[in-house]
């Protein structure tokens, strides 16, 4: 059974820590941290989902601090012939060092978890995507100074994403308001753990979010998996669009974030992703950066603080 520490949800970690964390990267984004804590280890990386961001930071980011990164899919391992996630933990276990699950149900990392005795960090679930909303805290950190007094506003799908956007504000205290239509907010409990802290806010009309925010965020209105749903979602989040009318609402200073990949035009317009509001690309590229951090901290003993 897991006698290391797991990544699964922002708040696995503590405030403090999630301070030092964002710390840590920041050396690693700037260069200033070389160090290879990771020499001679193995990470294996379980990919249930397709992914661009997740397999390359994560791929190139093992390589960096010193370790063989493994790719494994359900056609590279016994899980796509119905071996249980339980025992492909328990063999990975006692061959590498760390383990990285991308995957659709929530209940599968935290059994990979459970049965592992060597640090899991989840990469994406349907429930949770804390490894993104890292790299979005890092990248408010690089453009805004801080996020602590900022105020973020979420657009569209009460997903994985703003599940996870609650957990950060749970623990960091920055205002949150989340934007989603009716029927499709965020999970109950995690939502209702953030509303506790005061400033989490779910509200009906984007302008209502967007107001003054430092902030604005969204994602694909279709997340993989529901694209049975595409029409369905498209008539419910129409009015969920990110154009430069909504972003005139926020501070005069405000950035735009989008976790890619973004169906332009839908979710965001073009103007919007592809303007000098948008910080995007480096959000994308803090993919690498805070999940060095994660890796040196739970896999290479490296501390925060």
């Amino acid at each position: 059974m897991s006698t290391e520490r797991d990544f699964l949800a922002i708040t696995d970690f503590s405030t403090d820590e999630l301070h030092g964390l964002f710390a840590l990267a920041d050396r690693m984004r700037t260069g200033e941290y070389r160090a290879r804590p990771l020499e001679g280890k193995a990470f294996a990386m379980l990919f249930m989902k397709a992914s661009t961001r997740t397999r390359v930071s994560f791929e190139v980011g093992a390589w960096q601090l010193g370790a063989h990164p493994l790719f494994l899919t359900p056609r590279d391992v016994q899980l796509g012939r119905g071996e249980a996630m339980s025992d492909t933990a328990r063999v990975l276990d006692r061959m590498v060092d760390g383990i990285m699950i991308r995957t659709f149900a929530h209940a599968d990392v935290e059994e990979f978890a459970r049965y592992s005795s060597v640090p899991v960090i989840n990469g994406l679930t349907d429930l949770q995507h804390p490894c993104q909303i890292l790299a979005d805290l890092l990248t408010i950190r690089q453009h805004l100074g801080t996020f602590e007094g900022k105020t973020v506003a979420w657009i569209g799908d009460g997903n994985n994403m703003a599940n996870s956007w609650c957990d950060a504000a749970f623990r960091l205290g920055f205002s949150l308001r989340l934007a989603c239509p009716m029927g499709y907010e965020p999970d109950a409990t995690i939502l209702a753990r953030a509303q506790a802290t005061g400033r989490v806010t779910l509200v009906r009309d984007p302008h209502d979010a967007v107001a003054g925010a430092d902030v604005v965020t969204t994602d694909v209105w279709a997340s993989m998996g529901q694209e049975e749903e595409q029409a369905q979602r498209a008539t419910a989040f129409a009015a969920f669009h990110v154009n430069a009318a909504l972003m005139q609402r926020a501070a005069s200073d405000a950035i735009f974030l989008h976790c890619l990949p973004a169906h332009r035009g839908e979710e965001v317009s073009a103007e919007v992703i592809d303007g000098a509001q948008s910080r995007v690309w480096d959000e994308a590229a803090n993919r690498l950066h805070v999940q060095k951090a994660v890796m040196a901290v739970l896999m290479g003993g490296e501390p925060l603080g």
